[in-house]
């Protein structure tokens, strides 16, 4: 048996984590991300089921209250998180299987929070139900959603939400929530960074599946024209009161700017693209001289809507 003075500060805070069935080591979380760049998380897990991901929060909450501040990244499906190329050292849970379902009941829909926006998109309007037209274009899990209220084209997440479930993993508390409760604002909630929300109802309204269809259909055509495909995370600033922060960069020359294997879009310019095999440091880095710009010339600080891990 190694004894605790032979393990490293990461591994003696990580060993109760260790003993929980279906954790990783040094496992690649940059690929699970739509940049698709970034290194390792020290520990990995992917419950599949509600008795697993209490496992993991009781672990957690173990090590926690014997002084061990395990960082835990919840993943989701990657589409607002930049890693580091250097990886995080913590934690990081992705929700498995287990928490993909779409149920529809009249109006309710009920989802499992590692569901997909697009997929929930369109079994909604399958159903013939309006209002989460919206959300066909953003590759991301509901519960993630919920996280940072996204939205688009006129709507978010908070429009429709009745309430969601979710576990806090560095305490093991879980909690049923209204819409009231989550504090809802512009792409932000009251959810700490180490909850994650295991399901969700969302109320939509009675539509014609037909013109549903047709909104979904112009929802997609818009976003090929208007947005990049490949390696992003979807909008990298969040907007400022009153303006657009592609708008901001675009008229401060900033469309097309390139450093190493990180360029701003030259189709959105609140987008930034990678290269194949390219750095998350490169990423960083061209973040920073677009706020670096936007402020020189406009004099208006932006703030990241993409959440940077490990750096």
């Amino acid at each position: 048996m190694v004894t605790d003075f032979l393990l490293s500060p990461l591994d003696q805070e990580l060993a109760s984590i260790d003993l929980v069935e279906g954790v990783c080591t040094d496992h690649p979380i940059g690929p699970l991300t739509t940049y698709r760049v970034g290194g390792t998380a020290a520990r990995f897990v992917r419950p599949i089921n509600p008795d697993e991901i209490k496992r993991v929060a009781a672990a957690v909450a173990v090590a926690r209250a014997n002084g061990n501040d395990i960082p835990v990244l919840v993943v989701g499906r990657g589409s607002n998180l930049l890693v580091a190329d250097s990886g995080f050292g913590g934690l990081a849970v992705q929700l498995g299987s287990g928490f993909d379902s779409v149920d529809i009941d009249g109006v309710e829909v009920h989802a499992g929070g590692g569901a997909s926006l697009p997929v929930i998109a369109r079994q909604s309007v399958a159903a013939g139900l309006s209002g989460f037209e919206w959300a066909v274009g953003v590759p991301g899990s509901v519960g993630g959603a919920i996280r940072m209220n996204a939205g688009g084209h006129g709507s978010d997440m908070a429009t429709s939400l009745i309430g969601a479930s979710t576990l806090d993993l560095a305490t093991g508390i879980g909690q049923s929530r209204s819409v009231g409760d989550l504090a809802f604002s512009y792409r932000s909630s009251i959810l700490l960074p180490t909850e994650v929300v295991t399901s969700v109802k969302l109320r939509l309204e009675l539509g014609h599946r037909s013109t549903c269809e047709k909104r979904i259909e112009d929802l997609v055509r818009w976003r090929r024209l208007n947005q990049p495909g490949g390696r992003n995370a979807g909008s990298v600033f969040t907007n400022p009161s009153g303006d657009s922060a592609g708008r901001l960069i675009d008229a401060a020359g900033g469309r097309g700017l390139r450093v190493g294997t990180a360029e701003v879009s030259q189709k959105h310019a609140n987008f930034i693209q990678v290269d194949e095999g390219g750095s998350a440091h490169d990423v960083v880095l061209l973040m920073a001289e677009i706020v670096r710009l936007v402020g020189h010339v406009h004099e208006v600080q932006l703030e990241p809507e993409t959440i940077l891990v490990g750096f």
